[in-house]
């Protein structure tokens, strides 16, 4: 398998744009969070441009766009959006580039209805059924109760409204942008129904694959009995046999790279061993809390304590339902898990 190279490894900034393959252009938008940046690809298209994805709404990124519209992409109209997956540090402002500017929104049905519903659920203090299920994960309990102190994350305080309509995309679809034919190939596990788009030369894959830190896996109190890690090992296995040596990946985070075939392979051996270190680990009962260190073997900081939770959660789900752990729930809500 070829090695993984990163054939720029200087990203844009601010109202810049590289182009990385003919006709495509890479931008970063700003983050506040510890991954602080998304990737935005900008794709010529006829007399207009294509954008994937469109980073978090804030009056910064909105302001980066306007100054990327008079700047670099010339005054020429965003024609469509096509958005990966429904997070909403791709979706943010995906809503507002087709209100005031005119762009088509183009996803998977999925993408589309969760991001839609998540941005109408405004809740003003945390659902009970929340609160439950980071019990049930043993969260530290001096996190609980500041979590629970503080105003719950709403879709609606990082995403612009979304209007009605979207064009439906699914498995197997071909569309043209510009001089490229690039076919549908969906992904699982990171979100439902994630968006990958593979033309001969270039897959961009959203946050589906990138190089250098592995998708998150979480799962959530929507369906808290979730395997996102069996959906995504599914998955990377299935897109693994249509890498070819010559694709050029452009992902949503991190560096464009090439040598996909085995950075997916390099994906799944890790997630295979990180579940082979948490069955050892689980020798004794333990909560999804107390799993950290063998699946990430790092300490996790405040910033990163939520989503390190929800994927031990995912990781405990698919050993428990291949029958390999034992599962009971302790008097306070939490469950314990224990190796068969």
């Amino acid at each position: 398998m070829s090695q993984i190279k990163f054939p720029y490894e200087t990203p844009p900034s601010g109202a810049e744009m590289i182009e990385v393959a003919e006709g495509i252009h890479w931008i970063r938008l700003p983050l506040p969070m510890k991954l602080d940046h998304v990737n935005i690809y900008a794709l010529e298209d006829g007399d207009g441009w294509t954008v994937i994805d469109a980073g978090m709404n804030s009056r910064k990124g909105r302001a980066l766009w306007e100054a990327l519209m008079a700047g670099p992409l010339m005054g020429r109209p965003i024609k469509r959006v096509i958005l990966t997956h429904h997070h909403p540090d791709h979706v943010g402002m995906a809503g507002w580039l087709q209100s005031e500017h005119g762009a088509e929104l183009w996803t998977t049905r999925t993408a589309w209805l969760f991001a839609r519903m998540l941005t109408l659920d405004v809740q003003t203090v945390w659902p009970e059924e929340t609160l439950a299920f980071y019990r049930s994960a043993g969260m530290d309990r001096n996190f609980y109760e500041k979590r629970r102190s503080e105003r719950p994350f709403n879709f609606a305080d990082v995403v612009a409204p979304m209007p009605l309509g979207f064009k439906r995309l699914d498995e197997g679809d071909t569309l043209r942008i510009g001089a490229r034919a690039f076919t549908v190939r969906l992904g699982q596990g990171h979100a439902p129904d994630h968006i990958t788009l593979w033309a001969d030369d270039v897959v961009i894959a959203g946050d589906q694959v990138i190089a250098g830190i592995s998708s998150n896996l979480g799962v959530y109190a929507t369906e808290p009995e979730a395997d996102p890690v069996g959906a995504w090992l599914q998955s990377c296995e299935r897109l693994k046999a249509f890498a070819q040596p010559q694709h050029l990946v452009l992902s949503g985070h991190k560096l464009p790279f090439t040598g996909l075939k085995t950075r997916l392979a390099q994906l799944i051996d890790n997630h295979h061993s990180a579940l082979e270190r948490l069955s050892a680990h689980l020798g004794e009962s333990r909560t999804a809390a107390e799993c950290f260190t063998p699946l990430f073997k790092r300490k996790i900081g405040e910033g990163e304590y939520g989503l390190a939770l929800v994927e031990a959660v995912g990781h405990l789900n698919h050993l428990h339902q291949a029958g390999k752990l034992v599962r009971n729930r302790r008097e306070d809500g939490a469950f314990i898990w224990r190796k068969v």
